[in-house]
């Protein structure tokens, strides 16, 4: 061994001892966490039940805290002095010598250790990579060994062994599990950050160049980004250089994965947001080590903004036999729309869409149901498809495209098995897979982006479809027109790259609005509910402001003057929903508010007393039926027109100035015309939870409105409400009832909400109190991740048995 190898040795090995040293300085933090997150669990009100189970995991912490901490110290300090080859801790595929079926007991923990492995692994990635490089470059190793305790899943594996082996049950890890993960994952970050520390102090590969493994789309970087990751790059001198560059890359929206730690914007993610990042991280480390040259491909690929307008599509949507080339916009080059690949690829993929499209017409043929043969259609695609793929591989040039080849190949098997997509469109699903082939080759982000256009497009038809109902008919007509037609269009384009997807995907969506509000009849009348209210709640708001305005200098009675802000101006928006605003009955109802106005002013003559006398009864009938026909109870009426009783006499002996009859006539006139007067939408009157009064006292036969259950959301909660897309399914806990709706509606400014059942029944939400639902889980989603990202989980699980299938 020479002296330089022997000095890398030295060094490795004192890098290994100051990442477990820091491991083991910080368990004692985390224990102190732990402890106060047990006791705040035991603090919090809850069902009877949760509380006792709380208590048990209260006391158990307290019983099993300290061995814990010991026994997890030790396991550290003994895989650390006998080498990750004499790890105790092994996963269940590191024991291949033992057959045996494996308990419940032992797949729940390598599942709870998985997760936490990928929990830390989200925060520490950059850290890791930096020092899994240099440790290669010292120890001359391709990779580190699957039982170096550097390794995340290692050290999540000996967490669990100590967990267990103390006494602790899984109960109780589910209750402390989000602070397991963020204290663990923080302690694991520093671990990897002063180990990097040392060896950039001792001039071990100062700047380690991650970005041919970054395959994020170019056009996601803001303008000022790409200098500061620059910027952070080459002045990355020192223990922050390499951490520095990548927060750079990070706040710059390249791997929102692997966020700086602290609160910040970037971590109030969705669950499915979360769910997708962390599945492309996975796919991206396993192109990395297996296909370089994908890798740097889709780091230097350019890309083509995805923008409808490029495509030239007018007002209307897009049909195949209705769109010419010219409105699709100039056809991309292969160039243009990213990595060029081989002639013979491309005419190998050319003949199997015309394989595709000439098995769809033989179907159509007349005396062939489609839908009557939609199962065994499934078993012949399956079959063709594995076809097509040999003899695409065949065709390709380079370990690249075979790789893309196989994933795709992988992506559309996953999707053909969804059971929860009806056979039926399952077929037309199928027949996306070439387009898709031919954008992947082209755009290897396609693998990186989890907003791809083609992917989006795939998952929000997917979303409309995989409800609790795996039948055509529950899906409609209408809906399965639209994806046949949607098919139809991006095949017809082939050459258009990511343009056909993105343009056809605004298409669809404009669809769903239109087909829950117009032509689906379980949806339709909530809809047209849900619009009402959501006019009348924007119309009362915008009536109070004006109202305001209107009396700012008007010398009325404190009494009269809120019953016209909180009452009224809630009546006159009732009253121009039902009616329209130029009726009579609005009409009326404005007079009234004159009259009021008029009737509340000082009376200084005898003649206008005995005018108030004379017109007060029909005016407080009027008033009366106003606020019955705003759903206002009898008694609640009475109590206000006590208090306009009372407003009234005062005004009997004000010694203030009457109102003159030109400034009253002004006044009608205003009133008159007050929509006109109105602020516009744009004009910023938010429908916030300040301003829109309960709902409750307004349900009518097919619309019930949500005004209590679960907790005040969390940022992250109305962050995940905000992004919840129309057509997609959930299962909700309301009122003593499980049952499934799908989001058909959403407001102006996505403050009101509207879930239908498949029996017709309207469920409105406010945008808070949806996110409360979600926070309590009475409002869960029919997919935990889309349906692209779910086919990437099932590809990746069969690339971990066989990874020699993607260059085979």
């Amino acid at each position: 061994m020479t002296a330089a190898d022997a000095r890398s040795q030295a060094l490795a090995t004192q890098a290994r001892r100051v990442h477990t040293e820091v491991l083991l300085r910080g368990l004692p933090s985390v224990v102190a966490t732990l402890t106060s997150a047990v006791q705040d669990l035991l603090s919090q009100p809850a069902e009877h039940a949760l509380q006792m189970a709380r208590r048990d995991a209260f006391e158990a912490w307290q019983r099993c805290a300290t061995p814990w901490h010991a026994r997890l110290g030790k396991s550290l300090r003994h895989v650390y002095h006998h080498g990750p080859g004499d790890s105790r801790s092994a996963s269940l595929t590191s024991r291949p010598q033992n057959l045996s079926l494996v308990d419940d007991d032992t797949i729940e923990r390598e599942i709870i250790a998985s997760r936490l492995a990928l929990a830390m692994m989200d925060k520490a990635s950059w850290e890791f990579s930096d020092l899994r490089n240099r440790m290669q470059r010292l120890e001359g190793l391709e990779d580190l060994p699957h039982q170096d305790l550097l390794r995340a899943q290692v050290l999540a594996r000996l967490v669990l062994d100590a967990w267990f082996e103390s006494g602790l049950s899984s109960s109780v890890w589910q209750m402390l599990q989000r602070a397991l993960h963020q204290e663990l994952s923080q302690l694991l970050s520093e671990a990897y950050h002063d180990a990097n520390h040392l060896l950039l102090t001792q001039g071990v590969m100062p700047e380690v160049d991650l970005r041919p493994l970054i395959r994020r789309n170019a056009s996601a970087l803001p303008p000022s980004a790409a200098p500061s990751a620059v910027q952070a790059q080459a002045h990355g001198q020192g223990a922050s250089a390499s951490s520095s560059s990548h927060a750079a890359t990070v706040a710059a929206g390249i791997a929102p994965q692997a966020a700086a730690p602290g609160p910040s914007p970037v971590a109030a993610l969705t669950p499915a947001t979360q769910s997708a990042q962390q599945v492309m991280a996975q796919l991206q480390r396993v192109l990395a080590r297996h296909v370089p040259e994908l890798a740097r491909g889709s780091a230097s690929a350019p890309t083509v903004p995805a923008r409808p307008s490029q495509m030239g599509a007018g007002p209307g949507r897009a049909t195949v036999t209705g769109v010419s080339p010219t409105q699709m916009g100039a056809p991309l080059s292969r160039h243009a729309a990213g990595v060029p690949h081989s002639q013979r690829l491309g005419a190998a993929i050319n003949m199997a869409q015309e394989t595709v499209q000439r098995r769809v017409e033989q179907a159509d043929a007349p005396g062939v149901d489609i839908h009557m043969t939609a199962p065994q259609a499934l078993d012949e695609i399956r079959q063709r498809n594995q076809t097509l793929k040999s003899a695409l591989k065949q065709a390709a040039d380079t370990p690249a495209e075979r790789a893309t080849i196989e994933l795709v190949a992988l992506l559309f098997q996953a999707i053909l098995q969804e059971e929860r997509i009806p056979p039926a469109l399952r077929v037309w699903f199928a027949r996306l897979q070439m387009p898709v082939l031919r954008v992947a080759i082209g755009e290897p982000d396609f693998f990186a982006a989890e907003d791809h256009p083609a992917r989006r497009l795939i998952d929000r038809m997917g979303a409309c479809v995989m409800g609790f109902s795996a039948s055509a008919a529950d899906i409609g007509d209408a809906l399965e027109r639209e994806i046949k037609r949607v098919v139809q269009v991006v095949e017809a384009y082939p050459d258009t790259g990511r343009r056909v997807f993105q343009t056809v995907l605004t298409e669809f969506e404009k669809f769903l609005d239109h087909y829950f509000q117009q032509e689906n009849e379980v949806s339709r009348k909530g809809v047209s509910l849900a619009q009402q209210v959501e006019q009348r709640e924007t119309l009362a708001i915008q009536y109070t402001i004006e109202l305001r305005k209107m009396l700012s200098e008007v010398p009325v009675q404190d009494g009269v003057r809120d019953f016209l802000f909180q009452i009224w101006a809630d009546v006159l928006a009732v009253t121009g929903v039902r009616y329209g605003p130029q009726a009579d009955q609005t009409k009326l109802m404005k007079r009234a508010a004159a009259d009021l106005i008029w009737s509340a002013s000082a009376k200084v003559s005898r003649e206008d007393r005995a005018e108030v006398i004379r017109r007060l009864p029909p005016l407080l009938k009027t008033l009366r039926d106003g606020m019955g026909h705003a759903g206002m109870t009898a008694e609640r009426q009475d109590e206000q027109i006590r208090s306009l009783n009372n407003a009234l006499a005062a005004a009997f002996t004000a010694k203030t100035a009457a109102i003159p009859r030109e400034r009253l006539d002004e006044l009608m006139s205003q009133l008159e015309t007050l929509e006109a007067m109105l602020p516009s939408t744009e004009a910023g009157v938010e429908i916030n939870e300040s301003l829109v009064r309960d709902l409750s006292s307004h349900e009518v036969d097919g619309l019930e409105v949500v005004a209590e259950g679960g907790t005040p959301p969390t940022a992250a909660m109305l962050a995940w409400a905000r992004e919840l897309q129309v057509g997609s399914w959930y299962m909700l806990d309301y009122r003593n009832r499980v049952e499934p709706v799908q989001l058909v509606w959403r407001g102006m400014r996505h403050h009101l909400i509207l879930f239908v059942s498949p029996q017709g029944r309207g469920v409105l939400f406010q945008l808070s109190r949806l996110g409360a639902f979600l926070q309590a889980g009475l409002m869960l989603p029919a997919q935990d991740e889309s349906l692209t990202v779910k086919a990437t989980r099932n590809a990746l699980a069969k690339l971990e048995v066989d990874p020699t299938r993607l260059l085979a």
